[in-house]
């Protein structure tokens, strides 16, 4: 097929004039060459230096590079910054996310060769969908030009469709269809890109229709989350051990739905963590100094949670072909990891007694993200690592480690069950989603998936097994019958779980140091066992970069205690502390214990929420400080002798 790449002479007799001038500039009437640019700024200009963003169209869309030139960055600090000065360009953010590099992805490519290894004769339909929503720019352009099926070699010959989810294959998407068409299947203008901006002022939009032939104008659906419901719920047709389709589906991922079953449909939609907004006024385009300033902007930060294949495609950006380089790289990983790190999980970890020689806790985890967590690709788990230390930091016990390989020690070699209890090191608790093929075997060819038989992937908060879109993000496995996963007090939709730790003691009485670390791993090296079983060129390569990669997993969220063995086993009395003032109108109290010494101190909300918990030294009376939110506060002080307790109220 034939692919239509029109090139502007202007860029080019620009880039010859600012050579001119930029030459110019170190000549001196002595004649004596001297550096216009501090090496500071030479060294920063050369970080911005890359392989250039592709021109040019294909017939439907044009290449990120024709909007780079007016909204890319602006070397004056006219356009695109905030209040501040800081360079907020949208393609400079949006460059080196998975979003921008959907179709160079080595992992996404070597997994598309192996679904056609596996089932060849459907090579031309599993290529087809696969680039619907991985190079959507090029796979529609295609469907434009009357096409039936698009290919990888299609793509690979194609700058625009190697641009991923451009900015075409957003901005371009028609208003009709949002929120009502999934699984890759996407609706296009053919002369429009929406924007989220309205009159006043009026929209000046003669600059794109002259330059790239699109007419801008006001999209309020960009800023829904329907807007992303195309290829973030992804339903794909099961074909058995034969290579023969069934005529049954399997949802492979279903992130739009999540959030559809949760508490935020109604207010917070994917971009208010994806693209946060910054009130500033923000110039959209460079070269018009008459622009005013638009108001709210979204920042194209565009972050999941896929740190893994970040740290890899920065680690080969040549042989990949990149266009952003590894400063780029760097802020988006930053990035990811910000909102993994302080945007997706909160943990408690609780003593709950000593008990026939066993020490028991309990782990709660709750989900801050808008769908499950993790959730997306069914290869990316999460799980808890919890160790047990004595006095002298000797190990009484361990689950969730990982070896020299990265792998979790002791996972069943099918898959770990989810649990309720762990009462021994050998069981650990993952969270996951776990497809099933026709006869009932766990799988990792998409194409193969019946059926999950686990999906215990943490809810997001409002989750119900009653409503519409279940069938879409159902839990599966032991989790059902799990009565506090999505659950406190009974109630459903929570969105945390309870994992309740029983630790034997065998006679050891001292002091216990807990501690309770989740982790998240996007590419996991047992998931990849079955494709590595298959060579190709894709899959060489991917190899190759996966086992020279940094396979350290994300830390998400750690909690850790000392539980004071030798005096729990006597019964210890709870004693009422003196806490004043209550109420108290700013905050800050004051706490008289009678005694001094290493204490447990935490407190809770009135839902039983754990708001602060640490060990610390404390003092017959010491300052202490409740949330600013009015309410009753109950805080818990824990020493070798006694439990003490007291209630205070914040108005």
């Amino acid at each position: 097929m034939s692919h239509f790449i029109h090139q502007h002479r202007f860029p080019v007799l620009l880039f010859a004039i600012v050579v001119v001038v930029l030459a110019m500039t170190y000549i001196q009437p002595s004649g004596k060459a001297e550096a216009f640019h501090t090496k500071d700024e030479l060294d920063y200009f050369a970080l911005r230096s890359n392989m250039d963003l592709p021109i040019g169209g294909n017939g439907l869309f044009k290449a990120s590079g024709e909007c780079a030139g007016c909204h890319g960055f602006d070397e004056i600090g006219f356009a695109s910054v905030d209040a501040n000065g800081n360079d907020v360009n949208v393609v400079d953010d949006w460059r080196a996310t998975m979003m921008a590099n959907s179709a160079r992805d080595p992992f996404w490519r070597a997994k598309v060769s192996h679904e056609i290894m596996v089932n060849p004769m459907h090579k031309a339909a599993i290529e087809d969908k696969c680039t619907s929503c991985h190079a959507p720019q090029g796979h529609y352009a295609s469907k434009f030009m009357g096409e039936s099926h698009y290919s990888i070699s299609d793509m690979l010959l194609d700058p625009v469709a190697m641009d991923g989810v451009g900015c075409a294959a957003c901005h371009q998407q028609s208003q009709d269809s949002i929120g009502l068409l999934f699984s890759g299947k996407l609706k296009y203008t053919t002369d429009v890109l929406y924007g989220p901006y309205d009159a006043p002022p009026p929209i000046f939009g003669s600059p794109m229709m002259a330059w790239v032939g699109f007419d801008a104008q006001y999209g309020p659906h960009v800023e829904t989350g329907d807007f992303c419901a195309g290829c973030h719920t992804l339903v794909t047709e099961t074909i058995d051990l034969n290579g023969v389709l069934t005529g049954n589906h399997f949802v492979e991922q279903a992130t739009y739905h999540e959030w559809v079953n949760s508490i935020y449909v109604d207010d917070q939609s994917c971009q208010s963590c994806h693209l946060p907004r910054i009130e500033d006024d923000v110039v959209l385009s460079t070269g018009y100094s008459f622009l005013e300033g638009r108001s709210p902007y979204g920042l194209h930060y565009m972050v999941g949670g896929n740190t893994f294949i970040l740290k890899l495609l920065k680690d080969n950006i040549s042989e990949l072909m990149l266009t952003a380089n590894e400063t780029h790289f760097d802020t988006v990983i930053a990035r990811t990891r910000d909102l993994l790190q302080n945007h997706t999980l909160d943990m408690e970890l609780t003593a709950e007694g000593i008990e026939a020689d066993t020490a028991r806790y309990r782990v709660r985890l709750f989900n801050k993200a808008g769908h499950k967590f993790p959730s997306g690709y069914p290869a990316r788990l999460a799980f808890i690592e919890f160790v047990v230390t004595d006095a002298v930091g000797d190990t009484l016990f361990a689950s969730g480690l990982l070896d020299e390989d990265y792998n979790i020690i002791d996972r069943d070699e099918d898959y770990e069950p989810h649990y309720d209890v762990i009462n021994h090191p050998s069981k650990v608790q993952i969270y996951e989603m776990v497809m099933g093929d026709v006869n009932g075997d766990p799988t990792t060819v998409l194409l193969r998936a019946a059926f999950p038989i686990k999906d215990n992937r943490l809810t997001p908060v409002g989750f119900s097994t009653s409503h519409f879109a279940y069938d879409t993000t159902l839990i599966a496995g032991l989790a059902l019958t799990d009565e506090n996963f999505n659950h406190i007090d009974g109630v459903e939709g929570s969105g945390t779980d309870d994992v309740h730790y029983h630790i034997p003691l065998n006679g050891y009485d001292g002091p216990l140091n807990v501690s309770a670390k989740v982790y998240y791993q996007a590419v996991p090296r047992k998931w990849l066992d079955e494709m590595f079983d298959f060579e190709s060129d894709e899959i060489d390569l991917f190899r190759d970069m996966f086992e020279g990669a940094d396979h350290t997993p994300e830390l998400i969220n750690e909690a850790s205690i000392v539980d004071f063995v030798t005096s729990v086993r006597q019964p210890r009395p709870t004693e009422r502390l003196k806490a004043f003032p209550s109420p108290t109108s700013d905050g800050f109290i004051t706490i008289e214990v009678p005694e001094s010494d290493r204490m447990q101190v935490t407190m809770f909300d009135v839902s039983g929420r754990m708001l602060f918990n640490e060990s610390m030294i404390v003092n017959r009376r010491f300052p202490f400080v409740v949330p600013d939110k009015a309410g009753v506060y109950l805080i818990r002080i824990e020493s070798q002798r006694a439990v003490y307790t007291t209630r205070v109220v914040r108005q």
